[in-house]
């Protein structure tokens, strides 16, 4: 099976990180796959799209495999396609979901953030460290959720949060026990329904603010500063 499960049931699109081993950690590929898929819903008659992670875990972020290989400028192209990512689901004129468990990190809780509606097992935490190396990524998303001072703390003390302290600061929109998702993807998707596409689309585009433009300047910014991969290098060593 490959790292991107996807299943169509109806209008409901169901994507499935599947890289256990790796903790769902976001490859390149695999965010080519996801950024392909985000763009298809888009346009294939999916109401509902939904984001859930196979194993332990939602996912642990950005894969870091081999990074001090690959050079500044091929880290700085894989953090653009991840902003691109969460841009894409930010703005989709659909119903997104992210259904997360486990310890959910950096670009993989950017993504749970991005999402229309977020559903947090009780076991989950969520932790977003990319500052630690300089990174900017995802950062107004965030703040949109919690408002400035919640996300000034979670960012600049890379704070691990439970599933019930997200709920608290808006991080998530429900705690709910995975085996009950069944029936929250059934409601979300039953909600979804009740707006016709154009209708879906236009409420989306009024109620998402559009800061795409200055999201992508921020990351391109922090992540184009010398030293991306010794910072990445530090942090890494500082983590162990």
């Amino acid at each position: 099976m490959g790292d991107l499960l996807v299943d169509h049931d109806g209008d409901v699109t169901t994507l499935t990180l599947n890289r256990d081993a790796k903790r769902n950690s976001l490859s390149e590929p695999l965010v080519e796959g996801l950024l392909h898929q985000v763009r298809e819903a888009c346009s294939n008659g999916t109401g509902l799209l939904v984001f859930r992670g196979s194993g332990k875990s939602f996912s642990a972020g950005f894969d870091f495999s081999g990074f001090d290989e690959q050079g500044e400028a091929t880290l700085l192209r894989r953090f653009i396609r991840i902003e691109q990512l969460l841009q894409a689901v930010a703005h989709a004129p659909v119903t997104t979901l992210a259904l997360v468990h486990g310890p959910t990190f950096g670009a993989g809780a950017d993504l749970a953030v991005a999402c229309d509606h977020r559903v947090f097992d009780p076991s989950a935490t969520l932790r977003m460290p990319g500052f630690r190396f300089g990174l900017a990524l995802g950062t107004r998303r965030l703040a949109q959720r919690t408002g400035r001072d919640f996300a000034l703390a979670m960012l600049q003390e890379a704070r691990t949060i439970s599933a019930a302290e997200a709920l608290r600061a808006g991080v998530a929109s429900h705690v709910t026990a995975r085996e009950e998702w069944e029936s929250v993807v059934l409601e979300r998707a039953r909600h979804a329904r009740s707006l016709s596409p154009t209708a879906s689309a236009r409420l989306h585009h009024c109620l998402t603010p559009d800061t795409r433009d200055g999201d992508l300047a921020e990351l391109v910014r922090s992540a184009a500063a010398p030293g991306l991969v010794d910072r990445i290098r530090a942090f890494k060593e500082e983590s162990r």
